[in-house]
């Protein structure tokens, strides 16, 4: 027992130290992912504010600052509370002689550092966007998955607005997409993760982009308004459900982009019920169905 408490206590305080040398710049700027998240949030909100889509919508739109608590909260707070758990995990997972040599499918160690970042790429967003669709077939899983879809105006911010529950989803998935790839050593996944928040922080911007011919690779601020829709096309769940990539909703006939005007509604039915406030959103997928 105190092989696993050392550990919790010694994931925790790592965590809570490396976010706050992150925060004084004790880390290289290359792995800073605090201030790395706060230079990609101004570049997006200042080109929000210089190219704006709906230019009706404003600067501070509806639950701005509640986006941003959101955005440091999973991204940090939430990461330091939960680091522990994942410790002990990884501890159990090791007693059983579960590895990620054991789970291996193919081995990309002799590949160029660009390949195995392009198929760590790849791999993460196919588990990703499966992880997603999953969210909107399962009720169960919707509840949670309703606080990112509560937003009623996008902006950048709304990137990173969702219930903490769906990082306990995400991230063992994550991991297993990582672990199939025999060989790959992460010391510059960092390359992904900055990518990925550019990418995720556009997708969600009051910005008109649509990448032209490379719609259907890259996600895309219109691709992505339609998957906040409020009206859903009849028989579906829910529509672009891509993350960084569109080819998997091309790929798998997920794709709806009917008109590119900004202007639809989004949300989702009975949202006016839905709670306005961070507490009250955190707990509403734990309460009884509606």
């Amino acid at each position: 027992m105190n092989k696993y408490l050392d550990a919790f206590v010694n994931a925790f305080t790592g965590t809570v130290d490396w976010t706050w040398k992150s925060i004084i710049f004790e880390v290289p700027w290359y792995t800073n992912y605090f201030w790395g998240l706060i230079v990609i949030s101004l570049i997006v909100w200042g080109l929000e504010i210089a190219f704006p889509w709906r230019k009706n919508q404003s600067i501070f739109r509806r639950d701005f600052w509640l986006d941003a608590f959101y955005m440091f909260f999973n991204f940090f707070v939430f990461s330091i509370v939960i680091s522990g758990v994942y410790k002990i995990l990884g501890l159990l997972f090791g007693e059983f002689n579960i590895t990620a040599k054991s789970l291996a499918l193919f081995d990309i160690s002799q590949w160029s550092m660009g390949i195995q970042l392009l198929v760590f790429f790849i791999i993460l967003d196919f588990v990703q966007w499966f992880t997603h669709v999953l969210l909107h077939r399962y009720e169960f899983l919707w509840r949670f998955h309703k606080v990112h879809h509560s937003v009623k105006e996008m902006g950048f911010a709304a990137h990173l607005r969702y219930h903490w529950m769906e990082n306990i989803l995400y991230k063992p998935l994550k991991t297993f997409g990582v672990m199939i790839i025999g060989g790959f050593e992460p010391e510059q996944a960092y390359i992904v993760h900055f990518i990925t928040i550019a990418i995720g922080h556009f997708n969600h911007a009051n910005i008109k982009i649509t990448w032209g011919i490379f719609k259907y690779v890259f996600n895309n601020p219109v691709m992505h308004l339609y998957h906040h829709a409020y009206n859903v096309p009849e028989g579906r769940n829910g529509m672009n459900y891509g993350i960084s990539l569109s080819l998997w909703d091309y790929i798998f006939k997920t794709n709806y982009v009917p008109e590119d005007s900004g202007t639809i509604e989004i949300g989702f039915k009975g949202d006016d019920k839905f709670p306005q406030d961070f507490v009250g959103q955190n707990l509403y997928g734990f309460t009884k169905k509606d």
